[in-house]
């Protein structure tokens, strides 16, 4: 391992946690790893990394220390015994959770002296490495800053903000829009594969199609933020009648409309608001709720 890299700790060892340890390892970092069941650091010793026998043994082994494990109480679990050893080190959480148990794990962190980023990985383990792979980081930006060298051998490292909570929110808003397009998808080549089209025959116009989608969304982002929808492209009433369409071939066919029914009924809600004449980005009034500001 070459002196010149910083060392670094990874705190569990599931598939995506030797993921990190193994890239890092691998870049030349001198890398400590730690998981409660021993055996999975086995492989990555092998490879260079540096076993720890404890969680705390692990924690003093290097300035930066990441975590990735089940979930939150899990962190807890491996790090309240060993907190005083996190003084002067900075904790990058890459455990999936909430904003919330992310802001209370940043106080957490900062009342035992710790500096602390919470981070979301926009990828599966095989991605981990790939300067294509997006890595969410939120809280301080002179730590960020501080340690994106480090950072930067996992994927490409994004800034979001000091709010510790912002890394998770964008997660979770994220692979809502993933499982939404994902369900879209399956849905059109379910309708399309009841007359014998291929998916794979299906997939790559879907694909052209969704960077088209890519450019509404762009278009539509600064109505959003403005509040106002001009509809001069396809208004909610349009779109309404189109998506019957859509229904009544999926229906013809034996699909499950569930997915088509609920986007129809959003739809509606948004012409029962008075947004019937405006762009569909209106439909987003009724998605906040009533209580959400503008």
């Amino acid at each position: 391992m070459n002196a010149h890299y910083p060392a670094v700790t990874v705190l569990g060892l599931g598939s995506m946690g030797s993921a990190l340890a193994a890239v890092l390892s691998d870049r030349g970092h001198p890398t400590t790893v730690w998981n409660r069941s021993a055996h999975k650091a086995e492989a990555l010793v092998a490879r260079g990394a540096l076993p720890a026998a404890t969680a705390g043994e692990a924690v003093a082994a290097s300035p930066l220390v990441v975590a990735c494990v089940l979930d939150y109480d899990a962190l807890r679990t491996v790090l309240d015994p060993v907190a005083g050893a996190l003084a002067g080190r900075t904790l990058v959480n890459l455990t999936s959770g909430s904003p919330e148990q992310a802001r209370e794990t940043a106080e957490w962190a900062r009342s035992h002296g710790a500096d602390y980023l919470d981070g979301a990985i926009m990828t599966t383990p095989p991605g981990v490495g790939s300067p294509e792979t997006m890595f969410f980081y939120s809280g301080p930006e002179p730590v960020f800053e501080a340690h994106r060298p480090i950072l930067a051998a996992l994927g490409e490292p994004l800034y979001l903000g000091a709010d510790p909570g912002t890394a998770s929110l964008y997660d979770a808003a994220l692979l809502g829009l993933m499982w939404a397009v994902l369900t879209g998808w399956l849905h059109g080549t379910a309708l399309v594969g009841a007359e014998g089209t291929q998916a794979t025959a299906f997939t790559p116009v879907a694909v052209r199609w969704l960077t088209a989608v890519a450019g509404f969304m762009t278009t539509y982002a600064p109505q959003v933020d403005a509040g106002r929808y001009p509809g001069d492209d396809a208004t909610v009433d349009v779109q309404i009648a189109t998506i019957d369409h859509l229904l009544h071939a999926a229906e013809a066919r034996g699909l499950d409309n569930a997915l088509p029914a609920l986007l129809k009924a959003t739809m509606e809600r948004a012409k029962a608001a008075g947004h019937g004449s405006d762009s569909y980005a209106s439909v987003i009034e009724v998605l906040r709720g009533p209580s959400a500001g503008g």
